[in-house]
């Protein structure tokens, strides 16, 4: 029997704390080499649309990556049409192959990529970091805050977006929510300039940030950037990044546009940065540093440092997180039970 969950069950379960819990448990066992990611493919219908597929593996249990089992494996889908997004997850038994699971996984996305983004502030960001800037105001833009707000105790967050009335509904409806003062800026670059976490959330296919606005010791979760010709940052922001990690190095070198395009011009060494330990993964820094202190900032290279996540979003975490979303639903008696595949 495969458990059918919806974005209403999704929903029911699902809280930022446990998914960045899981998402950092999947990253650590990335990290130590005892996971699985494969780089999203596509296949695109001139004209209409596109197929993305996401694979992975995940060592442990469902929810607990961090224990003993066999492990999940799995991948998320959706397709990106005229007509709007459309996605879900298939998650398998990594012991059998027996499908448990088939998930609506549009929150379920945005949870992930906001936990991964969320994660990386707890090792690169500052410990004393209080300001955020937002440029975007959309569904992601709100996971990104919640993700801000587990990770650091954040007390103002400037959010900078084109749209004057979605902007005014996103701080209205995020300030209640977190309990933070969210007010809008009025240019992205008054958001980057007092932030100590910028956050890009945005469909840009050119740079929204110029790294001159980047203030000493600031650190960048960069999103909105999953295809090799599009970017949010500017050279000059990658230039002054000393630290720059993503989810998984072989889907960066296929479509990060922040790290691609700037290589293509001759202003970013990818081997060099990866030789000297400038680029690397997320897990591995989670893996190396995650010791009895704390991840408090720990793996930044100094206060002063800026940083970057290059975030893409992985079927790793889609898998975790959709393994976590099926032992609760389980125990809650949620979803619908089909015989299929049995």
């Amino acid at each position: 029997m495969a458990l059918i969950l919806r974005e209403d069950d999704v929903r029911a379960v699902l809280t930022m704390a446990d998914t960045m819990r899981v998402v950092e448990a999947a990253l650590r066992r990335q990290g130590k080499g005892e996971a699985q990611n494969l780089p999203r493919m596509r296949i695109t219908v001139p004209q209409r649309g596109v197929l993305h597929t996401l694979p992975g593996y995940v060592p442990g249990q469902p929810g607990d990556p961090d224990a003993d089992g066999q492990g999940l494996i799995g991948l998320k889908t959706y397709t990106a049409f005229a007509g709007g997004a459309r996605f879900v997850v298939l998650l398998s038994s990594a012991e059998t192959g027996k499908l448990l699971a088939i998930i609506e996984a549009d929150l379920l996305g945005q949870m992930r990529t906001g936990a991964a983004s969320g994660v990386a502030t707890r090792y690169l960001a500052r410990p004393d970091a209080r300001v955020v800037g937002l440029i975007g105001a959309g569904g992601q833009a709100r996971t990104q805050l919640l993700a801000m707000r587990e990770a650091r105790p954040i007390e103002t967050t400037l959010v900078y977006a084109r749209d004057a009335e979605r902007l005014h509904a996103f701080c209205v409806e995020l300030g209640a929510a977190t309990g933070i003062d969210v007010r809008p800026a009025p240019s992205a670059e008054e958001a980057t300039r007092a932030a100590d976490i910028l956050v890009t959330a945005t469909t840009a296919r050119t740079p929204v940030v110029e790294g001159a606005w980047l203030q000493p010791g600031a650190h960048i979760n960069a999103m909105g950037s999953n295809w090799g010709n599009r970017r949010e940052l500017d050279d000059e922001a990658v230039a002054r990044s000393q630290l720059i990690a993503v989810d998984d190095l072989a889907q960066a070198h296929i479509e990060a546009g922040d790290l691609l395009i700037p290589a293509q011009a001759g202003h970013f060494d990818w081997e060099q940065a990866v030789a000297q330990g400038r680029l690397v993964e997320l897990g591995a820094l989670i893996a190396d540093h995650a010791d009895a202190a704390g991840p408090a900032g720990g793996a930044r290279p100094s206060a002063e440092a800026i940083t970057l996540f290059e975030s893409l979003g992985i079927g790793l975490e889609d898998v975790a997180i959709a393994g976590h979303i099926y032992a609760l639903a389980k125990a809650r008696g949620l979803g619908d039970e089909v015989r299929l595949l049995d």
